[in-house]
């Protein structure tokens, strides 16, 4: 096998390739660099995979996790490709045994972090070897705007200057215009040809919402539109990460928290029975997700605001990597606006990084309140433009109704100024609702004019509007980090009354209706085949078995093929997608019997339960 088509087909069970892959496989075969950016789930793992096994020597892999490398290399030795892995995990000995094979030529692809890679004695281990090139995975970290920076990425340039010849690819699912140019600028990539495909991932329904009663709601939804199936829960504190997977175990779901405080062990296994289980939950901060290839996540939700749209778009890759059905489901508060500005604004960054955060802040915000089709708004994000709207998420769907709210605009930064501008919302609002607390009283803001004129809203509508109100710039939060709020220059022109606010309508949650409007959210959990789940138990049983996760012995979307066509020989079980020559000869006879068993039982059990015909 020396073409990359014939790899595709003999050890990944794939027809053709998808996107560029083509393209950028063959760059790197040349012996050319490149820089790939494609969609979480597009297959920017065979686009340095295939070039591996097609030149001399063995694949250099610069990965920034360790669970990742493990996984990846578990993926390839199943598909009889021979690699491996040196990190922190491994002990002295192992990690010679692992240079010695690498030495003696005896290794397809390496995976090695960055940090371990920079060292003297690896580089210089490395100039002994044949090397058939050097794949940046996650090369997004090299940003030091982003939100997975990792400052040894911006070292890596040293690969060019030490191994001129050897061609390199930097790889990430996530990177605007300024991201890209960095990953160019601080890899010395200037000569690499650039394949950008689109960041679009139909199968992901988008779902933004406000933050009331979000808990409640996040268990509607997911008792009503996946009820058996895996999700990754994102809260930005630890403790709130492990209050949620509490809560979840005593309402009959399975969850386990992650985050950087959890003693490694713990967090090992729960990562690990996540990646194993097809039903589990996982409730994490943003310490978790990075290079997870598990195919079947079938929503990611949000409990919290992420940073920027890079971000949430990361996160919510990480559902239906097997391009099936999925949800990206969010809901946000005006306390987590107000909270991440004042990060913003205490971090020890410069006055530039601090500027740019807040406009990647400012992008997520009008992300959330927008009310045109919020795909378009992400794919422009990053440079991509479509004409038509998706269908396919809630603002689409259910289009937001308008309402103007120049009145209650005025009344709310009224009250702001008159109560000295140091005041929160929550005081605010109180103060507009005529509440005689003692604060209050003993602030004297009992006697303002502000005081009591706000009745025509409830408290949960004030805070929408003063949430859109911030979103929009015409409030701020102060710079002592007291969270008093604080008019801006846009504010004179709607006091004065030159300029009108509309904002979203505002919308009353309504929970677990057998009214609710089943389009308002992707349901991937119309029932499958009974052949199907039959197929499912069989790899359940055998990753058991082999003590991997069942989507490495098949993914569903391979299953759902069996199911299909019926494959009764090896022969036609080689034509499913997603059988290569390793797999078919070490599941495909086990899978055709299981199929035909089925089918047997289903003819014997419906000629016993047919009406004779003495009876018809």
């Amino acid at each position: 096998m020396t073409t990359p088509l014939e790899i595709l087909k003999t050890i990944y069970g794939y027809d053709a390739f998808r996107h560029n892959q083509d393209a950028v496989i063959e760059t790197l075969c040349l012996g050319k660099d490149a820089l790939c950016l494609m969609p979480t789930g597009g297959g920017k793992s065979l686009c340095y995979q295939i070039p591996a096994l097609v030149r001399k020597g063995t694949g250099i892999v610069v990965s920034p996790l360790i669970a990742l490398m493990q996984d990846q290399v578990n993926a390839l030795k199943l598909l009889g490709i021979k690699a491996d892995f040196i990190n922190s995990s491994q002990n002295i000995t192992t990690q010679n045994q692992v240079k010695q094979r690498l030495q003696n030529g005896q290794l397809d692809i390496l995976y090695v972090a960055p940090e371990r890679l920079l060292m003297p004695q690896t580089l210089d281990l490395l100039a002994t070897c044949e090397i058939s090139l050097f794949a940046i995975d996650e090369a997004h970290c090299v940003s030091q705007w982003g939100h997975d920076f990792r400052p040894e990425y911006q070292k890596l340039f040293i690969l060019h200057q030490r191994f001129p010849t050897i061609p390199r690819i930097a790889l990430t699912a996530t990177a605007d215009k300024r991201t890209r140019a960095e990953i160019i600028e601080q890899l010395d990539l200037a000569n690499a040809k650039q394949f950008i495909n689109s960041f679009d991932r139909p199968n992901i329904k988008y779902t933004i919402t406000d933050g009331d009663n979000a808990k409640v709601r996040l268990l509607d939804f997911i008792n009503t539109y996946h009820p058996n199936e895996a999700g990754i829960i994102y809260c930005l504190s630890r403790k709130k990460t492990e209050a949620i997977a509490d809560w979840l175990n005593t309402k009959g779901r399975r969850a386990l928290p992650y985050h950087a405080g959890l003693p490694v062990e713990e967090r090992n296994n729960n990562q690990e029975t996540f990646l194993r289980d097809s039903s589990t939950i996982i409730v994490a901060t943003i310490a978790f997700g990075m290079g997870i290839d598990k195919p079947d996540v079938r929503f990611v939700a949000h409990l919290t605001l992420p940073k920027s749209i890079e971000a949430y778009y990361q996160e919510t890759g990480r559902a239906g990597r097997d391009g099936l059905p999925s949800n990206a489901w969010m809901a946000y508060s005006l306390q987590d606006v107000i909270m991440l500005r004042q990060m913003i604004e205490e971090s020890s960054g410069n006055e530039l990084y601090k500027r740019i955060t807040k406009q990647k802040l400012e992008a997520m915000l009008s992300l959330c309140d927008c009310y045109t089709c919020r795909r378009q708004i992400i794919l422009n994000y990053f440079d991509e433009y479509v004409p038509d709207k998706c269908n396919n998420c809630d603002v689409c769907i259910e289009p937001p109704q308008m309402q103007d709210a120049t009145i209650a605009s005025q009344k709310i930064l009224s009250c702001a100024y008159r109560t000295g501008q140091r005041f929160g919302s929550s005081y605010l609002i109180d103060v507009l609702l005529g509440k005689e607390t003692d604060r209050i009283l003993n602030n004297n803001h009992h006697n303002i004019s502000t005081f009591n004129i706000g009745l025509e809203h409830s408290s949960i509508e004030w805070k929408h509007i003063v949430r859109q109100l911030i979103v929009s710039g015409y409030l701020k939060t102060d710079n002592e980090g007291y969270g008093g709020l604080q008019l801006t220059k846009q504010s004179k022109s709607i006091l004065i009354g030159k300029q009108k606010v509309l904002i979203r309508q505002f919308k009353k949650n309504k929970l677990k209706s057998k009214q609710h409007n089943k389009h308002s959210y992707t349901n991937n959990n119309e029932k499958k085949s009974n052949l199907f789940e039959h197929l499912r138990k069989i790899r359940f049983t055998m990753a058991k078995k082999e003590n991997v996760p069942a989507y490495r012995i098949f993914p569903d979307k391979t299953l759902e093929a069996m199911s299909h066509f019926k494959p009764d020989s090896l022969t036609k079980m080689s034509k499913i997608s997603g059988v290569g020559d390793k797999k078919l000869h070490s599941y495909g006879k086990i899978f055709i019997d299981a199929i035909q068993t089925f089918q047997i039982k289903k003819e014997t059990k419906s000629t016993s339960t047919s009406t004779p015909d003495f009876l018809g």
